[in-house]
C-alpha cells in the first residue's frame, strides 16, 4: 500500500523508519519530512496544515492511508476534512477527528473528560476573564506551587509553575489578557502534583487497543532538570519504576476508562493516545493527554516495537485491533537529543552536520534537519536524536552519549544526564 506520513520531526523519522520495514508497504511519502526521512521514503514539500495540498497529493500518488504525526493538523480537523470529501473519503486516517483531538487541543475539555470518567487527575478550575475573581479566590485556597495552563495549543510553552501567589495572580491576568494569544483566553488552574513522571502510549481503533512500551522524557534544557522547558532533550524506555503492579493500575484505572469514555461520549477515535502520567507514592495520575505520539519518546518506543507497524495501522483502520497482540524488544532503548546552541531561545539554522556516517552502533533519527547543496544542515532547535539499545538503560545511555559526541555541528549541545533520576 502507499502511505502518506505527515510531519517533519524525529517522531516522524522514527515512524517512517519502522513503516519502511513492512512488506505491506509499497511507497512511503513524508510531507514535508527532513534530511533523514528521505532515506526511507520520498519527501514532499507541502505543509501538513494545507489540507487541499494534502488532498491533491493523496489523489496524485494513489495514497491508501494517511498517518498523522503532529497534533496541529488533527486539532484543525484533517480527519474530518478527509471524511467529508467524497473524492478521498475512503482513505483511512490514523489519528482522531477534531472532536477527539480536543483531548489535546483543550486542557479544559480534557479535565472535564477525566472528571466525567473517573480518571485520576489533579483538582482544577477553568478561568476566563468572566470569572477571574473566582480564579483568584481558587488560587488562594491552594498551596504553592501554582500551576497555570493555557487551554489551547501553545507549542509546549503554555504551562507555568509558580511559587509565589502574587506572581501567580499577575500571570493569570496576563495569560487571560493574551500572553499566549487565543490559546490562553481560557486558563486551567491546576493543583500541583509532586512525583515522578512517565508517558504511556495507546493505539486504539475506538474499541480495541494495544498498549505500547512506556517511556520517560526529559523536558528541561539544563542538567538535573533545570532551566527552560524544551520539546524534549532525551528519553528512556522501559521506565524502571513502572513495574507490572504499577502498569496494571495504569491499565485498569486510566487506559480502560479513557478508551471506554471516548466510546460513551460518542467520540470515534482511531489513532494514538499519549497519556502523560505522574506516579505519587506508586499511584498513577494523569497530567495530560496528547492525541499523537510524543517526541522524543517515539524514538525509544518505536525501536522497541517488534511488530509490523503498518499491519497494526491496517487493523486500526479496519476496526479489528482486538485481534492483534504486539511483540516488544526486551532490551532498553534510550535517546539523547542534540540541539542548536541558544535553543529553546533564539538560535541559528543552516549549520552543516557532519560525521553521522561514523555512527555504527545505534540509530540516528533526524528532527530539525534539511538538505542544502548536497549537505545535511540544521533546520530547527532540536536537531538529531541518537537512539541506542542496551541490556539496561545505563548500557544503552553509554552508547547514546558516545554517539552524541561523534555528531558535529556548530553550537551543538546535549544533556549528559538523561536518566539521572531513575
Amino acid at each position: 500500500m502507499n502511505i502518506l506520513l505527515l510531519g517533519s520531526g524525529g517522531r516522524e523519522h522514527a515512524l517512517a523508519w519502522k513503516m519502511a520495514q513492512s512488506d505491506k508497504l509499497t511507497q512511503l511519502f513524508i510531507a514535508p519530512g527532513n534530511a533523514g526521512t528521505s532515506a526511507v521514503g520520498t519527501n514532499v514539500d507541502i505543509n501538513p496544515n494545507d489540507f487541499e495540498a494534502v488532498k491533491k497529493l493523496v489523489l496524485d500518488k494513489a495514497i491508501d492511508m494517511i498517518v498523522v504525526g503532529p497534533e496541529e493538523p488533527l486539532v484543525r480537523g484533517i480527519k474530518d476534512f478527509v471524511l467529508n470529501d467524497p473524492e478521498i473519503a475512503k482513505v483511512p486516517v490514523i489519528g482522531p477527528g477534531q472532536k477527539g483531538a480536543q483531548l489535546e487541543g483543550s486542557k479544559e475539555f480534557a479535565k472535564a473528560f477525566m472528571q466525567r470518567h473517573n480518571v485520576p487527575t489533579a483538582g482544577y478550575l477553568s478561568v476566563t476573564s468572566e470569572n477571574l475573581e473566582e480564579g483568584i479566590a481558587f488560587l488562594k485556597t491552594m498551596k504553592a506551587p501554582y500551576v497555570l495552563k493555557a487551554d489551547g495549543l501553545a507549542a509546549g510553552k503554555g504551562v507555568l509553575i509558580l511559587d509565589d501567589l502574587a506572581e501567580a495572580e499577575a500571570e493569570l491576568k496576563e495569560m487571560l489578557g493574551g500572553k499566549f494569544g487565543d490559546a490562553s483566553s481560557t486558563v486551567v488552574i491546576e493543583e500541583f502534583l509532586s512525583g515522578i513522571e512517565l508517558s504511556v502510549f495507546v493505539l486504539t481503533d475506538g474499541h480495541g487497543y494495544v498498549v505500547l512500551p512506556e517511556a520517560k522524557d526529559y523536558k528541561r534544557i539544563g542538567e538535573g532538570d533545570t532551566g527552560l522547558n524544551t520539546g524534549g532533550m532525551g528519553a528512556v524506555s522501559p521506565v524502571p519504576f513502572a513495574d507490572d503492579v504499577f502498569m496494571k493500575k495504569v491499565h485498569d484505572r486510566i487506559v480502560v476508562p479513557t478508551v471506554e469514555g471516548l466510546l460513551k461520549d460518542d467520540i470515534p477515535y482511531k489513532g494514538f493516545i499519549f497519556i502523560g502520567l505522574i506516579s505519587i507514592d506508586g499511584e498513577p495520575y494523569v497530567i495530560e493527554y496528547n492525541v499523537r505520539m510524543g517526541d522524543p519518546e517515539t524514538e525509544v518506543v518505536i525501536p522497541r516495537l517488534k511488530s509490523d507497524l503498518v499491519d497494526l495501522f491496517q487493523a486500526v483502520a479496519a476496526g479489528n485491533l482486538r485481534t492483534k497482540q504486539i511483540e516488544v524488544d526486551e532490551r532498553s532503548a534510550t535517546t539523547v537529543m542534540c540541539v542548536s546552541g541558544g535553543y529553546p531561545g533564539s538560535y541559528e539554522k543552516g549549520k552543516e552536520i557532519t560525521d553521522l556516517e561514523k555512527i555504527t552502533e545505534g540509530l540516528v533519527f533526524h528532527a530539525g534537519t534539511t538538505e542544502k547543496d548536497g549537505k545535511v544542515v540544521t533546520a530547527g532547535g532540536r536537531v538529531i536524536a541518537l537512539t541506542a539499545y542496551g541490556k539496561d538503560k545505563d548500557d544503552a545511555l553509554a552508547q547514546s552519549f558516545k554517539n552524541a559526541q561523534i555528531v558535529k555541528f556548530e553550537g551543538k549541545y546535549f544533556r549528559s544526564d538523561i536518566g539521572f533520576d531513575l
